[in-house]
Order: structure tokens, then sequence, then C-alpha cells
């Protein structure tokens, strides 16, 4: 007989997932295995289809475990939206049975809080902040910063968000020998307000410009807020539509009047994360 694994389809701001509860152990063991099956799943054509595969664990540190892998099979440390909605995901599954909690990641301890029509959670100390470097990608010169939510984000401002081929230019930054090995996401970003932005993000493991991205736009409110452009909570428009709303507290510098860097703490991502649907796939 063959064997099967129920999943859960559920999107978070246009970013989907597909949810599997292994609390029993259902998935292999083997690294490889589920790094194929990721592939498999998340296949827009012979698949599920999505952005990437997230598995529900049991924990020792925490309320339960969070596994992501990305489209491709790679397995990273962190993903926001993703992170949303397993926490909702595992109210769901009876994994927890109350609406505040803490979960583990790769990343790090992750809170969450489950509200009627949204979910914020709480995201790890951001690290490596990097300001106005120059960089040249798919045969133009930008400006460009970096940060790492939970995983590596170039962010670059536009003034047209629109005319920005972010696939290419968005793969060209993601490849860059600057942050080989390994790559790194790029978010293209334009401010609205004071205190609002929009965000179009070409995501690693994925390939190809994504709807939405938690740690993207968390990256780009954050370096928005210190260089003096929008201030928290930051409304983010993604490219799916949905408002993803980034919070977190700092300290001004009395000299220069802006953000410093380095204290920025309990930043907070929040939004929509619900089910499409359900289903069963063949190992």
């Amino acid at each position: 007989m063959t064997k099967q694994v129920s999943f859960t389809k559920m999107t978070a701001a246009g970013n989907d997932f597909v949810m599997i509860d292994n609390r029993s152990g259902i998935m292999p063991a083997s690294r490889r295995a589920v790094s194929a099956l990721a592939r498999r799943l998340c296949d827009r054509k012979y698949g599920a289809g999505a952005d990437g595969m997230i598995l529900l664990e049991r924990s020792r540190r925490a309320d339960f475990r969070m596994r992501y892998l990305n489209a491709d099979g790679s397995e990273v440390s962190m993903c926001g939206n993703g992170a949303r909605s397993i926490a909702r995901f595992a109210a769901l599954t009876g994994a927890v049975k109350k609406n505040r909690g803490v979960f583990e990641t790769p990343a790090g301890i992750i809170s969450y809080e489950l509200k009627e029509d949204t979910v914020r959670i709480g995201l790890p100390p951001v690290r490596n902040i990097k300001l106005g470097f120059s960089l040249s990608a798919d045969g133009s010169r930008l400006e460009a910063h970096f940060a790492d939510t939970g995983v590596p984000h170039v962010v670059v401002f536009v003034d047209n968000l629109e005319k920005i081929k972010v696939v290419s230019l968005g793969r060209a930054i993601r490849y860059h020998k600057k942050f080989a090995p390994s790559g790194a996401n790029a978010d293209f970003v334009k401010i609205k307000s004071r205190s609002a932005i929009a965000v179009r993000t070409y995501e690693r493991g994925v390939e190809d410009e994504t709807l939405a991205c938690g740690t993207g736009v968390t990256a780009a409110a954050i370096i928005s807020g210190i260089l003096g452009y929008a201030r928290p909570p930051v409304k983010c428009l993604t490219r799916g539509g949905d408002i993803l709303t980034v919070d977190y507290a700092y300290k001004i510098d009395s000299r220069s009047r802006k953000i410093v860097p380095s204290s920025i703490n309990e930043v907070t991502l929040e939004g929509p994360a619900r089910v499409v649907f359900t289903g069963r796939y063949n190992l």
C-alpha cells in the first residue's frame, strides 16, 4: 500500500506553504529524502505548489519546533511568513491550545500571538546591518543595504517599483560574489510615507519573485527606519496586495537624531495567515 502524508496548504500575504505535522515522525529520517519531498510537494505543476514546505515537530525547549525548506529543497533557518503560518497551523492541529507562546527555529526562539484575523510573531535580533555600500548587478550600479533578519537580505530603494526588473536584478544580487557562498535575498523598496513602504522581493531558494516575504519586509522596514525614511510601526504593502506590519523598539542618537542600529530590539511582524486547502500526498 502506498504511504501517504497529510498536508495543509496555507497562505500568508500571498507567501504560500505546504504544512506537515511531523510530531509523530512520519517524514523520512534522511535529510536528502526530506529535501526531495519538498521539491515535489512545492512543484506548481506536479505537486501542491508552494514557496516552501514547513514541518511542525516536537521541541524540548518550546511549544513546538519549525523546520523550513524552500521550494528548491534547501533548508534555511527562518521564514517570517512561514513562522506566522506555523503558529496558526499549530493551533489548528491541537499542538498548542493557547493564543500566545514560543516555538523553536534554527534562528532562535520565536514568540507568537494568535489574533482573530492575524498572527504576530517576535523575530530574532537583527544582525550584520550594513548601510550604503555600492553594488554592481545586472549592468546597474546600486546603492545597497544589508540586514540579517533570520536570513540575509539586501535592500535597495527605488523610485518606481513597477519598472524594476525584479527577477533579473534580484537574481544578480542573490548570486553576487559579495554574498557567496550562501547568497542573499533581494528586496526592492519604495517609500510611500513616514509610516508606509511598498516592497517587492526576489527570494533565495524559490529563485523567483514571491508575493510577499516576511523577513524581507522586516529588513526593509528596519533599514527605512535607520535611514530616517519611515518610523515604526511600518505598514508594508506586499506584491500580493496584503499589508504586513513591522514594529520594533529603538533608541535615538542624541546628536544625529537618527535610530541607533545596535539599539533595535523587540522586532515584531504581523499579518494574515490562513488555510487554503488540505490534502494527502503519496510518498
